[in-house]
């Protein structure tokens, strides 16, 4: 289990794309702050959204399935209770890290993805972690 901000920084130092998993168009909502500071970061973004077809000036994906490149980390904004098909689907397309955001808790996702040797984050701001260690 992913316990110190070394491996923490160590991901956001070797990451270089990254899927946002519920992505909203609106520039008030957390996900969109959160993928445009990363953006600005100089990450690749990949909105997932299957009710857009761009965000951010980015193509915008139904689901990880339709990614046709590899993502290093899927960065969740979901409810809790449906992040368990979005690591199903990260395991699937091999992402290396699944990261759920601030409030965000599932413990039987979390444990789908270490034994299918994704590193699991929950309930962090992945803007946060960044702007505070990089």
């Amino acid at each position: 289990m992913l316990t110190n901000m070394k491996e923490i920084r160590d991901i956001l130092q070797n990451s270089k794309t990254i899927a946002v998993v519920g992505l909203s168009p609106k520039e008030s909502r957390p996900s969109n702050m959160v993928a445009d500071y990363l953006k600005q970061a100089g990450y690749r973004i990949i909105p997932v959204n299957p009710g857009q077809s761009e965000i951010l000036g980015e193509r915008c994906y139904p689901s990880l399935l339709d990614i046709t490149e590899p993502v290093d980390v899927v960065n969740i904004f979901r409810r809790a209770e449906d992040v368990l098909p979005v690591v199903e689907d990260a395991v699937k397309i091999k992402a290396k890290v699944v990261w759920m955001q601030q409030d965000i808790v599932n413990e039987e996702a979390a444990r789908l993805g270490r034994e299918n040797g994704l590193i699991v984050i929950m309930d962090r701001c992945l803007k946060v972690d960044h702007a505070s260690l990089l």
